[in-house]
């Protein structure tokens, strides 16, 4: 797809991944709706950024937990840019929540988990399929984590949402073609605010550390960095769909897991 003059939505661009996404895209040449829940302060910085950039900004504050607020999002998008050609569900959640304490995570703590991580790319996408299908070549990109595939994360609650996304991402690739490509990223450790505040100072600089000295390119990864991977789905990878790509430097290839 060349990405000049194309159309995306990022949601949970407010920050973070989300953020460095929009950036990349707008520095390509796109047109981006950038997204956000509560982070308005955080989305206004995005979206001046990538204004800076060239880039024409959309910015739209939605709550993906919520299915008329996804239709809104492409509705008020379509209305701006008058098509749509690339989504990227970043939006997430998690509970930060040590694995074996089975008893700190409530049923509404799934239930608020998997409405934004898999309810909300499942209402945006279904938002967002008859724009899409009037592209010749279009993308769907579901942001999951390799929670997905190890089991280990934020949170048991996290991890299981994420592989439901990945699963489901399978689903909706054999259902959305010709036109739509749907991809699932996992990426691994990423620096970054989120996750320093969810973990705290220390157990973030260890966890760090482990993941630089089991990676074979003994470094983790950033914002930018997953989103490079992103841009090069987008951009190039017109002939894949249904895939999942892992995004940590391969630490995933080391066997002994890690202590969290």
């Amino acid at each position: 797809m060349d990405l000049t003059h194309a159309v995306a939505i990022v949601t949970g661009s407010s920050s973070g991944i989300g953020a460095a996404i929009a950036r990349q895209l707008s520095a390509k040449g796109c047109k981006v709706t950038i997204n956000y829940s509560h982070n308005e302060e955080g989305a206004r910085a995005v979206a001046d950024e990538c204004g800076a950039l060239g880039g024409q900004i959309l910015l739209q504050r939605a709550d993906v937990s919520q299915d008329d607020e996804c239709r809104s999002l492409v509705e008020d998008t379509l209305k701006q840019f008058g098509r749509l050609d690339i989504l990227v569900n970043n939006a997430g959640t998690t509970k930060f929540c040590l694995h074996q304490n089975l008893g700190g995570l409530s049923r509404s703590d799934f239930l608020d988990i998997y409405a934004v991580n898999l309810i909300g790319p499942f209402q945006m996408t279904r938002a967002a399929e008859a724009a899409m299908r009037r592209q010749p070549v279009a993308h769907i990109v579901n942001m999951a984590s390799i929670a997905a595939l190890t089991g280990v994360g934020s949170s048991i609650a996290y991890a299981a949402s994420k592989g439901a996304l990945v699963t489901m991402t399978m689903s909706l690739a054999r259902v959305l073609g010709p036109q739509i490509r749907v991809n699932a990223i996992c990426p691994g450790f990423v620096e970054g605010e989120w996750l320093k505040k969810g973990l705290g100072e220390e157990r973030y600089e260890s966890i760090r550390s482990q993941y630089a000295q089991i990676s074979p390119l003994k470094a983790t990864a950033t914002p930018e960095t997953v989103a490079h991977t992103v841009l090069a789905l987008v951009g190039g990878g017109d002939w894949t769909t249904g895939e999942t790509i892992i995004v940590d430097g391969g630490a995933h290839l080391h066997t002994a897991p890690l202590r969290r």
